[in-house]
Formats: C-alpha cells, structure tokens, sequence
C-alpha cells in the first residue's frame, strides 16, 4: 500500500522524437504529496530507467505528441510503462486544451517558455485530478514463456541439452499458472508441445496488466514476456470522476432548446428540438455534466423548467422583467444559433453568466492557486463563505485517492459510481412520481380537448363541405362569364360586319356607281382578312392597294369565287407578267384610272359607266388573246405533226434502203 501520490511531470527541452539525429531532452519534475521533491533533464532512455525503478503513480504530459511521434510508437512507449503507471494528459483526451486554460481552472500561473515551469503545472494540475488517462489495452494480457536461446545444431550432448531448455520452459509455465490460479485470474493455456516438455507457452489471462501477479522475467534458458492486447484505437479516461459544472439556459415550449455554458462563459452545448421532453433534457444535462444554474429569459421561471432544476437540485436564474429581442441579439452576438428557440435559451444562460461574472473575477483574485475554482465557485453560489469553503477543502486530504491499494482502483471506482447513481435513481424516482401525476392532469386535458377538437371538427367540415359547393358554384359562373364575354365579342364583330354589308348593298343599288371591296394587299393573308371582315360573293369587284408581293394561289382563289374584275393601282398594269396569270384565269384586271375607283376605308366606288367601257375593252383584248392562244396551240400542234411525220418518213426511207 502506498502512502503517498507520486507523478513525473515532464516537458521537452530540445530535440523531437521525430528526428533521427537529435533525440529529444526532458524536463522533469518529481512531485510527491504535491510537493516537488527535484527536477533535473533526463533522455528518453534515462527516464524508462526512472520510471522502472521509482514506478511513479502518474506520468503527466501536456501533450502525447512529445513521447511519440504516431499510434505505434505509443503503443511502444505504454508499453514499457510500469503496470502501475497510469499515462495523463493534462489537457485533456478527445478534445484538447491547452495548459494555460486547464491551470487557469486551478487559479496557476506559469512561464509558457519555461519547459521546467510547464513541467511544475503539469504535474501539479494531474495531483489535482485534471486531464485525462490514455488508455491502449483491453482488459485482457498475454503472457509468454519461451527459449531465451536457440540449441543450435549441436553435438554429441545435443539432445540432453534440448531436453534441458524445454523442460525450463515447461517448468516455468506451470509456475505462472500457479501463480494465476492463486490470484484467482481467469486465463487460457496454449502449450506448444517439444522434444523434452515444451517449446512456448502462452497465456491468454482475462484482466489487465497491472493485476497479473507475474513480471517479465530473462534468465539462462528461459524468457517470460507480458504485454497487453491493443485497443484498435487508442481512449480516453478522465482522470476525475467528476463532472464539470454548468450555467444551462432552457427555452420551453413545443420546439424545446437547450443551452450550457461552463463557469468560464464558454459555449459547450447548443440543441433544440421538437421532439425533445423534459426526460431527454435531463438525460443530456446528466451526460454534460452538472447543471449548477438553470436560468430562463422570463420573470417567472416555467413550471417545466422549475422541474428540471429540482431534479439537478440547481440555483434558479429569472430576470428581472422579461428579456427584449433586442437584449437577447445583444447578448447572443458572436455566437451560431439555429433558430430562435436556441437563441432564447442561449441568451438566458448568457444573462445568468453575466450576473455571476464579477463575483467569479473576484473569486479569482481571493482563491489562493492549488484550489480547484470550479468547486469553489460552485460552493460560493450555492450561498457558502469563501472561508469556509478554502477550510473545507483544505481539510480534506490531497493524498486520499493513494490511500487504497494497487489493486483496488476498479473496486473504489466502482462503488464511488454505485453511489452517484443511487442518489441519481432517488433524484429520478421523486421526478418519475411528479412526472406521473404531471400525465394523469394531462390525460385529463387531452380528453377534454379531444373532445372540443371533434366538435370544432365537425363544424369545420360543414364548413369545408360549404366552401367547395360556393368554389365549385364560383368556377361555373367565372367559366359562364368567359363564355358570355366571348359570344359578346363575337356579336359585336358579326354586327359591324352586318353594317358594312348594308352599306355596300346600299351603295350597290345606285345605278350610276359599282361598289368595290378593298384589299390591303394582292397576297393569301389579305384575302383572308377580306372573307372574315365583309365577305366576298359572285360577281362583286375588288380594289387592291398594291400588288407588290403577289402570287398564283390568291389569283386561284378569285377565280374560284369568281369575282367580277380585279382593280390594281396604274403601275400594275405595267407587269406583263401579273396580266397574262390574270389572262389565264379569266379575271378582268383594270386600273384606277380606267375606271375613276375611289376608296374610303374598306370599301370603294367605281363610276358604272367607266367600268363597263374597261371591262369591254378587256373583253376585247381576252378575246384577240384566246385566238392568239388558240392559233399557238394549233401551230404548235402543227409542228409537233410535222416533225413526227418527218421521222416516220426517215424511218421507213432507211429501211427500204437496207432490203435494197
């Protein structure tokens, strides 16, 4: 048993494990019962030779990174430790620190370019539970016996010296399985069976390395070797059981959010969610660590917050009125928040943080260092003097934890944890019960409320059923409205195209004008504005205002109405091209001036006189221009006759020629 707490805390003065030429420097400083006993700078090899000889509680360093350069090498490095030796980062496992923050924590000060200074702070913050162990091995350990030398190819007393080795080797084993067997250790035996008795023996032994009551052991014959079984990856235990303590700011409601900050101000925890009921906030405050103030950002805490902090048995937080938006944007500047909720909850714990932080700045300045400021802040809070909290951990023993046995760190961790969770259960039972009666009201509520829920349902389906017959009601008249519309627009286009039909039949009945239709242009789109405006019948004349851009398919569609005559601007007239189509299809084209057309609009007149006379003119001029054609074709005939007569003629010429 050992009477007092041993730690090495080292720091690298030069040098690196990195580098193959210099080998890296040690500061290190040996403390005992927190007090410095010596320092003095030692090398890798120096310090392996100390700690087998000292077996130190504790071995502190700042960092993992200035023993070994990767997961093998301090794999190799834990090792060679002593079975007692427990590896501790100060600043901490999975997420770091760095030594300034974690002797902050215990109101230390320290030269940071000092490695004797840093190596001081680092052993004398792991005496006061700070950082975390690195742990490498399962609980599990193998043990091997084997030859510590080879029998070579021998001589003539070759076989008696084979037979000496492994009967050493055999007898050496059945004295560790003794020894296991008395310790009570559960263990698997694999004997590697040779000439003699054996040639290896190996243990397979259910606990850790610092429990097997065997040592590695080098003699004449034989070796013992023992070594734990690596983890895959390498893990941390915080070196205290202790959790840290928390200003938590909760947010109520339907979306719960959730808050927790440590004594120092710094974020650790940000969660909100619908899903979340007050069992599941506590379960993640339980996992933080301890809830030492739960604040809110109303005046009057809600009742489901004020639960939550019995349960933790907390120092309540309320403002003094409730909190603007703008104080909370004020108070929350600076740190990430998801919604609104998290903002709330966040600027609650912020505000309960601001009114406690003169009084931990003047705690800092009162606590002499060596004090853990966390369990003195915590203490001052909950309404305890200063003096008499520094009595009262001075009081208590700094050597405790090294009272107990090697052996028995698993048994005290054990029953130190049987006693956080039994005064957990108890904490939780009472809440269970609140939270029962707190479910039997709410069953209550839901039923009456389900009931309110199917009347105002009821309702709101007949008033549902109601507003799809009006929508439904509401889309035939808004179709009924469109329709009407369009038949309106139609009956005003069919009623001014009426109108202008009886002004040209009007105008058509004056003997001494002709009325002529008047198209924009000789082309397909013209015409068909033409037909849908006024229509175009048997017999009635046509004005076109230019003929630029004509074609065969619109002269095609005045000759199957037919229309009477085609009337065309004077140069029209000059187009041998548009006259002779015009000749084809049987049309009277005239000009303006042949017959004195005048347009107004859409429709024109025409003196009746002038017409006729330009209209007997063409007819003269077709009927010379039907001859001619008629005169063509029968001389074209003529010809084509002549000249097929011609080959006949030369066909039978050359045959009569050959019977010849």
């Amino acid at each position: 048993m050992r009477d007092r707490l041993n730690i090495f805390g080292i720091d690298i003065v030069k040098g690196s494990v990195r580098s193959r030429s210099r080998r890296p420097m040690y500061a290190l400083v040996r403390m005992e019962d927190q007090k410095i006993t010596s320092e003095s700078t030692v090398s890798m090899f120096r310090l392996f030779r100390l700690l087998s000889e000292e077996r130190p509680d504790i071995l502190a360093v700042d960092s993992l990174q200035e023993i070994a350069a990767d997961q093998h090498e301090l794999f190799f490095f834990l090792q060679g430790l002593p079975p007692q030796t427990k590896l501790v980062q100060v600043t901490g496992g999975e997420k770091k620190e760095t030594l300034g923050k974690v002797a902050a924590r215990f109101n230390i000060s320290f030269d940071r370019f000092d490695p004797f200074a840093e190596a001081r702070t680092t052993a004398r913050v792991a005496s006061l539970g700070a950082g975390a162990e690195v742990i490498a091995f399962e609980n599990e350990s193998e043990v091997v016996v084997s030859r510590h030398r080879s029998p070579g190819r021998g001589g003539w007393s070759q076989n008696r010296y084979v037979r000496k080795i492994h009967g050493a080797v055999q007898l050496k084993g059945r004295e560790i399985e003794m020894q296991l067997s008395g310790a009570g250790l559960r263990y698997e035996k694999k004997e590697t069976r040779a000439f003699g008795g054996c040639s290896r023996v190996a243990f397979r032994v259910f606990a850790v390395r610092g429990q097997v009551p065997v040592g590695t052991y080098r003699g004449a014959d034989v070796q013992v070797r023992i070594s734990g079984k690596r983890l895959e990856r390498i893990r941390f235990r915080p070196l205290s059981g202790k959790p840290r303590y928390l200003i938590v700011g909760i947010d109520p409601g339907t979306t719960t959010a959730v808050a927790a900050l440590d004594l120092d101000g710094n974020l650790m925890h940000l969660e909100s969610s619908r899903q979340m009921n007050m069992s599941g906030v506590i379960e993640a405050l339980y996992r933080l660590g301890k809830p030492l103030v739960i604040a809110s950002d109303v005046q009057e805490m809600p009742y489901s917050v004020e639960k939550i902090r019995r349960a933790f048995s907390a120092v309540s937080y309320t403002p003094r009125q409730d909190t603007s938006v703008e104080a909370k944007l004020e108070l929350t500047a600076g740190f990430p928040y998801a919604n609104v909720h998290e903002r709330d909850a966040l600027s609650a714990a912020l505000d309960a943080y601001r009114q406690y932080q003169n009084k931990f700045r003047n705690l800092i300045r009162r606590v002499p260092p060596g004090h853990d400021l966390d369990e003195v802040r915590a203490r001052v809070i909950r309404g305890q003097a200063l003096g008499q909290v520094l009595l009262d951990m001075n009081a208590v023993s700094p050597a405790a934890p090294a009272q107990e046995a090697p052996v028995a760190p698993v048994a005290a961790r054990h029953d130190e944890r049987v006693r956080v969770l039994d005064g957990r259960v108890k904490r939780l039972r009472t809440f269970m019960a609140e939270l029962q009666e707190e479910v039997k009201a709410k069953e209550y509520e839901i039923h009456r409320l389900q009931g309110r829920l199917r009347a105002v349902h009821d309702t709101r389906d007949m008033q549902l059923a109601k507003d799809t017959e009006i929508v439904k009601r509401d889309a035939i008249i808004q179709s009924l409205k469109k329709r009407l519309r369009k038949e309106e627009r139609n009956s005003r286009t069919l009623a001014r195209r009426i109108e202008r039909i009886r002004t040209f039949a009007e105008l058509s009945m004056d003997g001494e004008v002709l009325p002529v239709k008047v198209m924009d242009a000789l082309t397909k789109e013209a015409f068909r504005r033409l037909m849908d405006d006024t229509g175009l019948s048997e017999g009635e004349m046509v004005f076109v205002q230019r003929t630029d851009g004509w074609g065969r398919s619109v002269v095609r569609d005045l000759a199957d109405i037919p229309v009477r005559a085609l009337i065309a601007p004077a140069p029209g007239e000059s187009d041998p091209q548009i006259r002779s189509v015009f000749r084809e299809a049987g049309i009277p084209l005239l000009t303006d001036t042949d017959t004195g057309v005048q347009v107004r609009g859409r429709q024109g007149l025409a003196a009746k006189d002038r017409v006729e006379a330009a209209l007997a003119r063409w007819q003269e001029e077709q009927a010379q221009f039907l001859r001619e054609k008629k005169s063509s074709q029968i001389e074209h005939m003529f010809k084509e006759y002549k000249s097929e007569r011609g080959k006949e003629v030369r066909k039978e010429g050359a045959g009569d020629h050959g019977r010849s």
